[in-house]
């Protein structure tokens, strides 16, 4: 016959192989979190804020092609006005363009939350003073008065 006190198992082997199943699977979900939050800024935000720097950099020198192609037509006596497009957004959020002065030279700064792109006026900073905004919606439009109004 055989010996029944050699097939038992103890009660609480079940309860002890269901406790490390809980245990092990909540420190898997602890780092799970952890890697999710901390993988959001090098695999999202990082790459989306560097296309965007990109993209600014690209919409500042058109806009200072296009301030630079009203200065060389303008006239001596009277006013021009050009009209153009850039893009409405960038990566599906709204941006700013302002044209700054500076000591000695002028800018156009494009711009959005943390990511800015700064482009230099051309050459023509020093011998005509530009100013404005705008933003990427809508259809923009550079006037050039030789009377400076």
């Amino acid at each position: 016959m055989s010996d029944p006190g050699r097939n038992r198992t103890g009660g609480d082997s079940g309860v002890a192989n269901l406790m490390e199943y809980i245990m092990i699977s909540g420190i898997l979900m602890v780092l799970l979190v952890f890697t999710m939050l901390t993988v959001n800024t090098s695999i999202l935000e990082k790459p989306a804020a560097e296309m965007s720097y990109y993209a600014f950099t690209d919409i500042g020198n058109g806009v200072s092609t296009r301030i630079v192609d009203i200065y060389v037509i303008a006239p001596g006596n009277g006013t021009i006005q050009s009209r153009f497009n850039i893009p409405d957004d960038v990566l599906g959020k709204d941006y700013s363009v302002t044209i700054r002065n500076r000591e000695e030279d002028q800018e156009i700064r494009v711009y959005r939350d943390r990511v800015e792109s700064t482009i230099s006026l051309a050459g023509i900073g020093a011998s005509r003073g530009v100013t404005g905004n705008t933003t990427g919606s809508g259809l923009n439009r550079i006037t050039y008065n030789s009377s400076g109004v």
